[in-house]
């Protein structure tokens, strides 16, 4: 079984197809900041390792062009690129033979791909039954003209069947040796033809044997074999093309003169007003402007039960609106909308260029060179010993078809798309298939405090003793920032005769810093914004709490919060020691509110009061003493630790950068995403691992068989098919390991406070 793409992937005429322009190709490209695009391209014809190695090669090489990825299952290409000249794609892919356009997720491609799939096999196991049916009759003793009737009959059946079923091969092997590549169906396409001129000869020289049956049942077992690899393919991703139909076609645009109007998906812009009816779906990420309701967010959260939201309050896409209608004023457009994210998310599990995959991609890239090599030193071999031309090309034949790398094409991408759909399933999304396996190997996990072991929620606690013109102070300085100290300071907010804010400005890891007319006003950490302060403190706001509001840089009020666990925290942090992982905690946050976290979860080693540099500098420091460290973090404080980390993994409340900077995002309140994407990813390493020993041995064992005359073409076949089938079937076991996160999910830890916070990152 081959693991290249079928009939619906034929080639076409690069001349008259409509090719995507730079402008289009431009508008469907999304930002990544920094200046640098993304662009999704549908290449339907992509076939196997050689195809992706070729295209990663030949598009990287262009200017401007940061990064290409191949997706084999979704047939899609991601190009990377910088700057405002769109580097010429579409034109390097038609130089290769590759037609090109815009990605699309709606279009059907699979269900075209299965039906002619379908259709082959159906066509070519009739032709192999009626011709087996005329060989039982030559085996059983038919002679001289009956013999030769009986061989001509076969043939003229093999013709229409080798036409229609074996064209989804030959299409793809001429269309590769047309543009001067090889790929993996050029030996099963030279196998089949050659067993059948082979037979043809035969019978035109009245000879004994013919293997029409050979040849036409060979493509009944391949196809067979490449139709359950489609299956199973569709079957490991259900969980994406799911994740992607929870998003809405369109929507009712209320427009500013009261007009309304519905548009498709893909043509609502940030800022237009949407009208959601109880039972919609919110179709793009946005902020409630008018109506109250209950949405359904368990897409996003996991969570049943309903979530109350009103006007002020932000929505994501792919949530359900249950109860009342709603207003809702775009922020995002679908392709960036959180939906988005996580289908790319999903789709890119399967794309990554990781250690095992990328020695797999190179084993298989010389395979069409060295199978035809083999192949031609066994029928010289086989000739040079006994004379016999026909053995010695059926021998040939058999060693072609045998040694078909797919098992080993197959042995990585299939469980890293298993494994994505696992952990999609229990809330975790993973970015590549190498951050699978960089995240199996780690020895220490490193967490953050404020926002991942706990919610990230505080209140205000003391609200009641502190003075209210300088809360109101406090308050209005807070509205600028997303700081969850921020949030709870910022419900407090009266402007009623307070001075006016000047420049306003966010220091990350310290706090914020605003003018009036004649001060300067600090809300933050103590050491910074209380700058004339004594160490040891001095006076009524000496000693109390990390979260302070100064004047000329003198404290004049302090901020006690409160803030709630995460759910399974402490049996998660409990899961990972049984891992063999040590936990460590890495705080900005004071050494006393840091303690009563670390003594509630059972972490037994804490460094507190850091700044964001000082957590980058202890992962680098347990980097270098031979650890490879696990980041769980959220905020944009995390954002240097997370890509400092060997691997890293952010909640979904986590600020955009630090989803970004992540490998993994969790959806769920439940801390037990953590062992358990340890768990997944470790289980998936070691099917890798089995997996690629099978197509190995497959191979080792196989081919010397093969080259010793003991295998028919036939047989070769359905050897082919087996190995990858089994492959296959090993990496599916990864569904059945081990319960589920949720049904493993502790009660949650009883103490919903923890003591004094401060500002933390």
């Amino acid at each position: 079984m081959s693991c290249c793409a079928p009939g619906a992937e034929m080639a076409l005429d690069l001349e008259t197809s409509v090719l995507p322009s730079s402008q289009e190709i431009r508008l469907a490209s999304r930002s990544l900041g920094d200046d640098l695009h993304q662009t999704d391209l549908s290449v339907p014809t992509v076939h196997c390792a050689a195809c992706i190695q070729a295209i990663e090669t030949a598009l990287g090489r262009l200017d401007y062009v940061e990064g290409v990825r191949v997706n084999l299952s979704t047939k899609r290409v991601s190009i990377q690129w910088r700057g405002n000249e769109i580097p010429p794609v579409v034109a390097a892919l038609g130089r290769l033979g590759y037609e090109a356009h815009l990605f699309d997720p709606e279009v059907g491609e699979k269900h075209k791909t299965l039906s002619e799939l379908i259709r082959a096999v159906a066509v070519a196991g009739f032709a192999a039954g009626n011709i087996m049916l005329l060989s039982v009759s030559v085996w059983s003793g038919a002679e001289g003209a009956t013999r030769d009737l009986f061989h001509w009959v076969s043939a003229l059946i093999a013709i229409p069947a080798l036409a229609f079923a074996g064209g989804i091969y030959f299409r793809s092997a001429w269309n590769a040796l047309r543009h001067g590549r090889m790929n993996m169906d050029v030996p099963i396409a030279v196998g089949v033809s050659l067993a059948y001129a082979m037979s043809l000869y035969e019978t035109i020289n009245h000879g004994e044997h013919a293997y029409f049956d050979a040849s036409v049942s060979l493509l009944f077992f391949l196809l067979i074999g490449r139709t359950l690899d489609h299956v199973m393919r569709e079957r490991a991703r259900t969980a994406v093309n799911g994740l992607a139909r929870l998003a809405a076609r369109g929507a009712m645009v209320q427009r500013d003169d009261d007009t309304r109007d519905y548009l498709p998906v893909g043509e609502i812009e940030p800022g237009m007003h949407l009208l959601v009816a109880a039972g919609e779906r919110i179709p793009v990420d946005g902020r409630i402007i008018r109506g109250a309701s209950d949405l359904d967010c368990s897409l996003v959260s996991g969570e049943s039960t309903p979530k109350t939201v009103a006007s002020g309050e932000r929505v994501q896409a792919g949530t359900l609106n249950l109860t009342g209608p709603l207003t809702v004023e775009a922020t995002a457009a679908a392709k960036d909308s959180f939906l988005a994210e996580m289908v790319r998310l999903m789709e890119a599990a399967e794309g990554g260029r990781a250690h095992y995959r990328r020695i797999a991609d190179r084993v298989s890239a010389l395979y069409a060179p060295v199978v035809h090599l083999t192949a031609f030193v066994t029928f010289l071999g086989w000739m040079a010993a006994t004379g016999d031309w026909h053995r010695a090309v059926t021998i040939a034949i058999a060693v072609l078809i045998i040694t078909c790398p797919c098992a080993l094409g197959l042995a990585v991408p299939i469980v890293q798309v298993v494994a994505a759909r696992r952990l999609f399933e229990n809330g975790i999304m993973v970015k590549d298939g190498s951050a699978m396996e960089r995240l199996a190997t780690i020895d220490i996990a490193v967490f953050d405090k404020t926002g991942t072991l706990t919610l990230g929620q505080p209140r205000l606690v003391n609200a009641s003793s502190i003075d209210p013109a300088m809360l109101a102070i406090a308050a209005d300085m807070a509205a600028h920032s997303r700081h969850p100290f921020s949030k709870a300071i910022a419900g407090f907010a009266n402007s009623v005769g307070q001075p006016k804010l000047e420049a306003v400005s966010e220091h990350p890891g310290f706090g914020i810093e605003a003018t009036t007319a004649d001060s300067t006003w600090r809300l933050g950490r103590r050491g910074w914004a209380g700058w004339k302060a004594r160490t040891g403190g001095e006076g009524r706001y000496g000693g109390f709490g990390g979260t302070v509001l100064s004047k000329n840089g003198t404290i004049v009020a302090c901020f006690v919060f409160e803030d709630a666990l995460r759910a399974d925290a402490r049996t998660s942090i409990g899961e990972l020691n049984e891992a063999e992982v040590s936990v460590e905690m890495l705080s900005g946050d004071t050494a006393a509110a840091c303690r009563d976290v670390a003594e509630t979860l059972g972490v037994e080693r804490f460094v507190p009061a850091l700044l964001p540099s000082g957590k980058v500098e202890c992962i680098e420091a347990l980097a270098k003493a031979g650890h490879k460290v696990l980041m769980v973090g959220d905020g944009l404080n995390d954002t240097p630790a997370l890509g400092a980390a060997h691997v890293s993994i952010a909640p979904a409340t986590a600020a955009d950068i630090g989803r970004n900077a992540a490998d993994f995002v969790f959806l769920r309140e439940s801390l037990l995403a953590v062992p358990l994407a340890l768990d997944i990813s470790r289980k998936a390493g070691r099917l890798i691992r089995q997996n690629l020993a099978i197509a190995i041995i497959y191979n080792t064992v196989a081919v010397p068989i093969a080259v010793l005359g003991h295998v028919t073409p036939l047989i070769a076949a359905i050897a082919m098919s087996a190995s990858s089938l089994l492959v296959i079937g090993n990496a599916l076991r990864l569904q059945g390991f081990g319960p589920d996160a949720p049904a493993r999910s502790a009660a949650p830890d009883r103490r919903s406070s923890i003591g004094t916070l401060a500002q933390s990152s």
